[in-house]
């Protein structure tokens, strides 16, 4: 997953600098000639995506998944030069909705999106796939049983879009045919097929960013019998229907993908993804990141599913064109505050309690852990370079990077909470205990206990930090979650708006610590509505300044992704939004 009104320019002009896509070696696409088709990717690692359902996807690796069976309206192209990744591009729209070309009104409220011809689901028999699949997966992203995490992006943009999940919010969440029957029986006002081929879209206000919103694999096009099933229930998990390349032809849960060629996919039909391989194979359950490392070396696997290539081998691998260090300019991990915790007397929802904790972090002993200055450097402001919005700053500076303990004791005592017991649950694979283990470290070193307790299988995500009523509980105090903001470009509202917009917070949110500031929303409001990026700029930089102010996270690292194929994958091109490879690019040999 992906913001002080002083110039802003700095926060877009500062995503052209120093983003060059690699470091190290890298797949020169080129070098093996031309691609080739058949074999099985192999692919190895540790836990299953929390959502399978396109509309409920909400990580990295979900997001690489979808891509492969779940085609949106534009997307971006996948490349090893980070700033060809950033341009919207076509994907089942036939063009580049304009003002010169009549497809985005005067006003710049109304576009109007033509489907390119031949995009077909893989039915049967098969069938088109028609704007009003396109308004299915629109109404799905605010359904009862599993929302979309980026539903708010919506609510603030499109018409009636708010007023069609107020009234889906009340159906009962474990029935299918009520949830269809509200999709039927009501609309969205600001989205409407005009035909098979058209669909026509209503803002409430000008976004100069309303393309980039229709790149994300939540709106991809849902088919009819989708309706069927609870959404993302372990029933549609077993019935996905494709209209990419490939097609999930086996799923064991929590274990294992089997990916195979959809038979209806075309070429021609698509200018974002291509189709080599034979089959993709997805092998779960492998937690140590150097386990996965020694397999893919050894060549009995090809890529890694959801871990960066382990520290310890990253000093030998610098020479290796196998291996690259990729641009991901985003904010992993952050430490994230359950703001309704009522553990420790509800201390966690006091600003003076988080601002003292801000002092506790080292932050130079998380760069060692992740790989060094070449992988991360440290992050204090919300927004991380390389994003619209972004202006450096650090409101709570500490020597070298290495906390300050007693200063972080001395402001405890004084907000009345000199002892304090935080539960910690933290993620099991890549290096995610290291860093768990450092901060509880950290913490023990200014008077704070921590309990901390391994969350794996995708649970971290679907289950304990993204659901209300476990932060209400006190079920968590404190979290690690990664945060890649949703696209690259203008985008400041890919970080703020999911990550710290209080009029959200629900089922699957991520803002997680359930933070609510009103004046950090009627920021993003401003933000949202104003004339061009670079006024939107300066509105995002006002709302970090904020956020940091009330110490609701954190900011850890921005941290670029270490990443390592075997000798027989060509054609490796990265997404950086998927924190991967397209999958759907690439091609083997068996040198």
């Amino acid at each position: 997953m992906a913001r002080e009104m002083i110039k802003v320019t700095a926060g877009l002009t500062g995503l052209a600098l120093g983003l060059t896509g690699c470091a190290g070696g890298g797949d020169d696409a080129s070098a093996a000639g031309q691609p080739r088709d058949g074999g099985t990717l192999r692919i190895v690692g540790s836990s299953d995506v929390e959502h399978l359902d396109p509309t409920s996807v909400a990580s990295v690796g979900a997001y690489g998944l979808a891509r492969t069976f779940a085609r949106t309206l534009f997307g971006t192209r996948a490349s090893n030069d980070f700033q060809e990744t950033i341009p919207v591009r076509p994907d089942v729209a036939a063009r580049i909705p304009t003002r010169e070309n009549g497809d985005v009104g005067k006003d710049r409220r109304t576009y109007t999106v033509r489907l390119r011809k031949g995009v077909q689901w893989n039915t049967s028999p098969p069938r088109p796939v028609t704007a009003h699949d396109f308004v299915r997966g629109f109404e799905r992203l605010c359904n009862p049983a599993s929302p979309s995490a980026g539903k708010g992006y919506f609510i603030s943009t499109l018409k009636g879009m708010e007023e069609f999940c107020r009234g889906f919010g009340s159906v009962d969440a474990k029935d299918a045919a009520a949830m269809a029957a509200y999709q039927r029986e009501h609309e969205i006002e600001g989205v409407r097929a005009k035909d098979d081929q058209t669909l026509v879209f209503k803002l409430k206000e000008p976004a100069s960013d309303f393309l980039n919103l229709l790149t994300l694999p939540y709106t991809a096009a849902a088919p009819q019998e989708y309706d069927r099933y609870v959404p993302d229930s372990a029933e549609l998990r077993q019935n996905t229907i494709s209209n990419g390349p490939y097609r999930i032809s086996k799923y064991e849960p929590g274990l294992s993908y089997l990916l195979t060629h959809n038979p209806v996919w075309r070429q021609n039909t698509d200018p974002l993804r291509e189709r080599h391989v034979e089959k993709i194979q997805i092998t779960l359950g492998q937690d140590s990141p150097e386990t996965v490392q020694q397999q893919i070396e050894q060549e009995v696997a090809d890529l890694a599913w959801d871990q960066p290539v382990p520290t310890s081998a990253i000093p030998r691998l610098r020479d290796d064109d196998r291996f690259a260090i990729r641009e991901t300019p985003s904010s992993s991990p952050y430490l994230v505050f359950n703001t309704l915790s009522p553990s420790n007397g509800g201390a966690l929802g006091k600003r003076e309690v988080r601002q003292a904790l801000q002092y506790a972090v080292d932050r130079s002993a998380l760069i060692k852990i992740v790989g060094g200055p070449s992988v991360a450097k440290p992050l204090h402001t919300v927004i991380p370079p390389g994003n619209s919005g972004y202006a450096p700053a650090n409101h709570y500076p500490t020597p070298n990077e290495s906390g300050n303990p007693a200063k972080c004791r001395e402001l405890l005592g004084k907000a009345g909470h000199p002892d304090l017991t935080l539960k910690f649950p933290y993620r099991t694979n890549s290096v995610h205990k290291l860093i768990a283990q450092s901060l509880a470290g950290n913490l023990d070193a200014c008077g704070v206990k921590t309990e901390l307790s391994a969350d794996s299988g995708g649970s971290f995500y679907a289950g304990t930090i993204s659901t209300p009523a476990n932060a209400r509980a006190g079920e968590w105090d404190i979290a690690a979650p990664g945060w890649t903001p949703d696209w690259y470009g203008n985008n400041g509202r890919s970080i703020i708006q999911p990550l710290f917009d209080g009029r959200t917070y629900g089922q699957n949110s991520t803002n997680y610590g359930g933070y609510d500031n009103p004046e950090v929303n009627a920021l993003i409001d401003e933000a949202l509505t104003a004339p061009d990026p670079s006024h939107a700029g300066g509105y995002w930089q006002q709302a970090d300044q904020k956020i940091m102010e009330d110490a609701a996270i954190v900011p850890l690292l921005n941290r670029s992704h270490t990443i390592f194929h075997s000798s027989r994958v060509h054609g490796a091109f990265f997404l950086p939004t998927t924190a991967g490879y397209d999958y759907t690019r690439l091609w083997l040999t068996d040198d």
